[in-house]
């Protein structure tokens, strides 16, 4: 193979299956294959970035590494991907979600009201330090600084449940996975994600970005200038066949919704997912899902405070009460349909151009001014639908003065250190009900692997071990940071 046509293979190819033929295709690493490859991209992307770089010092002409760091990363992500298709989705996006979203509201508006109170000690503790007296988590501080070995902790597990024993004992290759798992979580995702501009900036654009794939209104036409024969017979039948044409698309349009609907009907009576048999969370009557997101929506924007949106929301839950039955299949349906293969390739490619915008780790993101700050705020809490009949319910459910209740609802995101314990939280969730082996005691643990032999606890292989692992292992960890 001459040297144009080498560099012309897929970095993928090139990088992680050096041996495999030009013309063969990769191993599929999930059932889908546009996702499947970019998935081979973003991980060859990530050990160039982060692993080439201190390996090649080691072993410069070894070529066999990282594809054995692939192996084991395929073996993860089908693990994974078989336990993501299990999952619950229904009940942990629209009843547990919720509800850790409405009390992360609730403890943050009541630790704001203890302030320069004898709650705070007098006024010398710190929102964020009430805040972490209501919502206790090992893994952070008061202050939002995360605990790297917590982290790295869950990782190991997730690797002990789903590598094969033989694969999970070599201490070099896991430590590796694992560090690097840990430098995007800690050091790029997690710092991110929680900053309060970065999650008013994702609303605003999400919101334009629906705004744009919404029909713009059709500008106000100029008035005709009066003729000297308004009444003549060219201009009745253009009046007729004007209303002709709007009766027509009025009931066209009303034949294809009913048609939809019908079939949505259909297709949602035939819907009925069954929850898997060894989840982790508590078991959910099936019915109401509705009710945790309408929970969720009176406390971010306090409809209970005023009379207009809580006779809507009153009306809201009576109806939804009355068709729990039908709802609770829609739902299900509604959000299966909407978390499909292609909704994870999109995210999965954003996620790439994000974190290797040229092929490379971008420079860290420059962190907007205060005054850049306080104008993303400003322009989210002025947003408002362009609608005509979204704009005439706003004043109902966030009463006279929109841009106050926006403003309010914004106000429990604008804690950096409070945002942490809801990610945190939210990641506890999903992992607990990804793994419910997290939630055993070390004395029930012990066959948590399912098949792969025994082994040593997660604890013990990360803080033990041969000396050789251990030095490999704070090797790998100051390398990779």
């Amino acid at each position: 193979m001459s040297i144009a046509s080498a560099r012309a293979r897929p970095l993928a190819n090139r990088l992680l299956f050096p041996a495999l033929a030009h013309d063969a295709d990769l191993p599929l690493i999930v059932p889908d294959v546009d996702l499947s490859a970019e998935l081979y991209d973003f991980l060859a992307l990530a050990l160039r970035a982060f692993v080439v770089p201190w390996w090649s010092k080691i072993s410069r002409y070894d070529k066999q590494f990282l594809p054995e760091l692939t192996r084991i990363v395929a073996i993860v992500v089908r693990q994974l991907d078989a336990r993501i298709q299990t999952l619950p989705l229904p009940a942990l996006l629209l009843r547990h979600v919720p509800a850790v979203i409405t009390q992360h509201y609730r403890d943050y508006r009541n630790a704001d009201h203890k302030l320069s109170t004898s709650y705070a000690s007098g006024g010398a503790a710190s929102l964020p330090q009430l805040f972490h007296q209501l919502q206790p988590h090992m893994a952070v501080s008061a202050d939002g600084r995360l605990d790297t070995e917590y982290f790295r902790q869950l990782v190991d597990h997730v690797l002990k449940v789903c590598l094969p024993y033989q694969d999970y004992q070599p201490d070099a290759e896991r430590f590796i996975v694992r560090e690097i798992v840990l430098k995007v979580l800690l050091n790029d995702v997690i710092p991110k994600i929680t900053q309060p501009w970065f999650i008013q900036k994702s609303i605003l654009d999400l919101l334009q970005l629906h705004d744009q794939a919404s029909p713009a209104p059709h500008p106000p036409r100029s008035p005709s200038p009066p003729s000297s024969n308004a009444f003549s017979f060219q201009t009745i039948i253009v009046l007729v066949l004007s209303a002709i044409q709007v009766v027509s698309s009025a009931c066209l349009s009303l034949i294809h919704a009913y048609k939809q609907t019908l079939s949505t009907i259909k297709r949602v009576n035939k819907f009925q997912p069954i929850p898997p048999p060894n989840s982790f969370l508590p078991p959910s009557p099936p019915q109401h899902y509705a009710d945790p997101p309408l929970t969720m929506l009176s406390e971010i924007f306090t409809l209970q405070d005023r009379m207009a949106s809580t006779t809507l929301l009153t009306t809201t839950r009576l109806l939804a009460d009355f068709s729990s039955s039908f709802l609770d299949r829609l739902l299900p349906h509604l959000l299966k349909t909407q978390l499909s293969p292609a909704f994870i390739l999109s995210i999965t490619r954003t996620a790439k151009r994000t974190l290797f915008p040229n092929g490379y780790p971008g420079p860290p993101p420059i962190e907007p001014t205060p005054e850049q700050q306080a104008e993303i705020r400003a322009r989210l809490v002025a947003w408002r639908p362009n609608s005509a009949l979204a704009t005439r319910l706003l004043p109902l459910l966030l009463g006279p003065s929109p841009s106050q209740t926006l403003d309010a609802a914004l106000e429990p995101l604008s804690s950096a250190p409070c945002n942490v314990h809801l990610v945190l939280f939210l990641l506890d969730l999903v992992l607990l009900e990804l793994f419910p082996e997290l939630a055993l005691s070390p004395s029930g643990a012990s066959g948590c692997r399912g098949g792969s032999g025994s082994g040593n606890g997660g604890g013990s292989n990360s803080g033990s071990g041969t000396s050789m692992g251990r030095d490999f292992d704070s090797v790998a960890g100051s390398e990779l940071s």
